[in-house]
């Protein structure tokens, strides 16, 4: 989110516009707990338009 420049209001959004129900607080909940799906981790990075995971 950092890399983007997108705050949680703008992630919800982000993920509304994919059909995603989720409100700001919920969000910044999982997101402080490390506590969510992998499934959940990429609908956040396909809002956020990642295109691309390199991992290593």
């Amino acid at each position: 989110m950092a890399r983007h420049s997108v705050t949680y209001a703008q992630l919800v959004e982000k993920l509304a516009k994919k059909g995603i129900e989720d409100n700001e607080r919920n969000l910044r909940n999982k997101v402080s707990r490390g506590k969510f799906t992998a499934g959940f981790l990429l609908q956040c990075l396909s809002a956020l338009g990642c295109t691309s995971l390199q991992l290593e």
